[in-house]
């Protein structure tokens, strides 16, 4: 797709928070905010003329490899919110973007994401086959206290639980979406952590993909999670309280 006239280097999106996409005590989902964020990186790529369907004529897609978010509070049900969103850099087959979620002037969350380029067709990254110029980038403005890090796994670790993934898992790449694997750790969790807003913040690693039937292994250490396949690390979580 051409690059739309609509197009701009810092995207604002604004959203209504359904019933839906809330837990029980009718605040946005952990994982619901997460996908919001993502949606907003796809369509500000749409826009941009980097999307899916346009790397796809090269057999490439985006692919998160790591996410950090701080969260100072949760929007609620019905509240109308602003994702702005913008590309902190980008070269060869890897691009940093962030992201900020608003209620009217007040920031609620903040996010970093750092994304590869996958031929879909060899599973391997590739430097980015489509033009990027006309995105402006912007490397000393920042979404979060932190940039993403790279989580310690030089612990020992317990297993939680075995999981199977399911074809609701898959996202249009054919791999389980990145928000699934938060989603089935936040499963095992204290149900209170999770609804008290006690979570301030998370962050993420993506190591290796997971396809459907793959048989995972949930483990954690006290804050930290890790889904692994025949013993291998697939992704890293680690808990910002």
């Amino acid at each position: 797709m051409p690059i739309s006239p609509n197009f701009t280097s810092i995207l604002e999106q604004e959203y209504e928070i359904n019933f839906l996409q809330c837990y029980p005590n009718g605040l946005l989902k952990y994982t619901e905010l997460c996908n919001i964020f993502q949606i907003t990186a796809g369509i500000h790529a749409d826009l941009g003329g980097i999307s899916f369907s346009d790397m796809q004529e090269h057999h490439q897609a985006w692919v998160m490899s790591k996410m950090r978010l701080e969260i100072i509070s949760l929007p609620k049900w019905k509240e109308k919110v602003t994702v702005k969103t913008w590309i902190k850099s980008l070269e060869n087959s890897r691009s940093t973007r962030c992201l900020e979620l608003y209620r009217g002037d007040e920031k609620l969350a903040g996010c970093e994401t750092y994304w590869a380029v996958l031929n879909t067709q060899i599973r391997r990254p590739e430097n980015l086959a489509l033009p990027h110029e006309h995105f402006i980038k912007y490397p000393e403005h920042t979404a979060t206290e932190k940039s993403v890090q790279r989580i310690n796994l030089d612990v020992p670790f317990e297993k939680v639980l075995d999981y199977k993934v399911q074809l609701s898992d898959l996202d249009i790449v054919n791999h389980a979406n990145n928000v699934k694997y938060l989603e089935w750790c936040l499963n095992t969790m204290d149900r209170k952590l999770v609804l008290k807003q006690h979570i301030k913040g998370f962050e993420m690693n993506f190591l290796k993909e997971l396809n459907w039937n793959d048989e995972a292994v949930i483990s954690k250490n006290e804050n930290t999670y890790i889904i692994t396949k025949d013993d291998k690390i697939c992704y890293a979580l680690e808990i910002i309280e």
